[in-house]
């Protein structure tokens, strides 16, 4: 049977989230010398408006890279929610509140979508996500007929605009997301299983872990999560498109890797996500200040990830 105390040598990644926390303190220092407005407090709010969105979907990938899978549909999932929000509000008069039930709806239906082919029919991953992201993405573009949506209420505006005192309310809606994350993996079965079935998840179906059943709740939480996402997104906006999140999945991977999640699965921490989210967003940030060209970001992008990962499989060799 799979003891926490086994667990722990899963979850214990210290080496990798001290890497990260020393690599974002690097990056902050260094930004805010080559950039005079780095540290003004307009560019630190947007900073961490910006990593919301990141934040959310990365808290997706933790979960399902830990299990030993991969997510590439959580940007077209945010799309499909959003919008369809967005629709139902807008277009069909829905109140606000019903809007944000059926973000979150459409959200956990297409999680689930995923954790099925995966669970069920034993799919791999990478395929079944690659698939439904083209899914979700052209539904989402089909049933909005590809217009923009705007002109949403202030129930669902205020996750996206408001403020608390300095702080956004989606910021701190994040946090708290992290924290019940953190307390999903660190205190209840769902945690100890989702380590479990990353780690070996041979060993996990014959300690008596139903892995189809958990594999399907990760994949379904996360695409409730990308829900959580489109709300924040359109909030921001004060509307939505089926364009939204492009490319999200990757910054949310590559947080992910950063941070210290393993993409073999069965180690890594929540809050080592967390800190790979601000590396990202520092880096986005910088980038953008220093006036670096939109597709040099691209490569950029492409370059840390590699390293991150690869950072992760020389570690996974010497450990061997």
């Amino acid at each position: 049977m799979f003891s926490k105390k086994k667990v722990q040598t899963f979850i214990g990644n210290n080496s990798s989230q001290l890497t990260a926390a020393t690599a974002l303190l690097l990056l902050i220092i260094i930004l805010g010398i080559v950039s005079k407005n780095f540290f003004s407090t307009k560019n630190l709010i947007n900073i961490c408006l910006q990593a919301s969105i990141i934040g959310v979907l990365a808290i997706c990938e933790t979960f399902v890279i830990i299990s030993g899978g991969i997510d590439l549909s959580v940007g077209a999932v945010v799309a499909l929610s959003s919008s369809m929000m967005g629709q139902f509000v807008v277009k069909l008069g829905f109140p606000g509140m019903a809007g944000i039930f059926i973000c979150l709806g459409f959200g956990l239906i297409a999680g689930l979508m995923n954790g099925l082919l995966v669970s069920l029919i034993n799919m791999p991953p990478f395929v079944v996500t690659l698939g439904t992201m083209t899914i979700f993405r052209g539904l989402a573009y089909e049933w909005t007929n590809a217009a923009a949506i705007y002109g949403l209420p202030d129930s669902i505006n205020f996750l996206g605009q408001k403020y608390l005192g300095i702080v956004p309310v989606a910021v701190l809606a994040v946090l708290g997301l992290y924290i019940l994350s953190w307390f999903l993996f660190k205190h209840t079965r769902f945690g100890l299983y989702t380590y479990s079935i990353g780690g070996n998840v041979m060993a996990a179906r014959l300690s008596g872990i139903n892995v189809k059943l958990v594999k399907c709740a990760i994949y379904t939480l996360s695409g409730l999560l990308c829900g959580v996402a489109g709300i924040i997104i359109a909030g921001r906006m004060n509307g939505t498109t089926a364009l939204v999140a492009s490319g999200s999945e990757t910054d949310a991977i590559a947080a992910a890797a950063i941070g210290g999640i393993s993409m073999a699965g069965g180690r890594g921490n929540i809050w080592g996500t967390l800190i790979g989210v601000l590396v990202m967003q520092c880096i986005r940030n910088g980038m953008n200040l220093l006036g670096v060209s939109s597709y040099y970001q691209m490569v950029i992008i492409g370059l840390v990830i590699i390293i991150a990962v690869g950072i992760d499989c020389i570690r996974q060799l010497r450990s061997a």
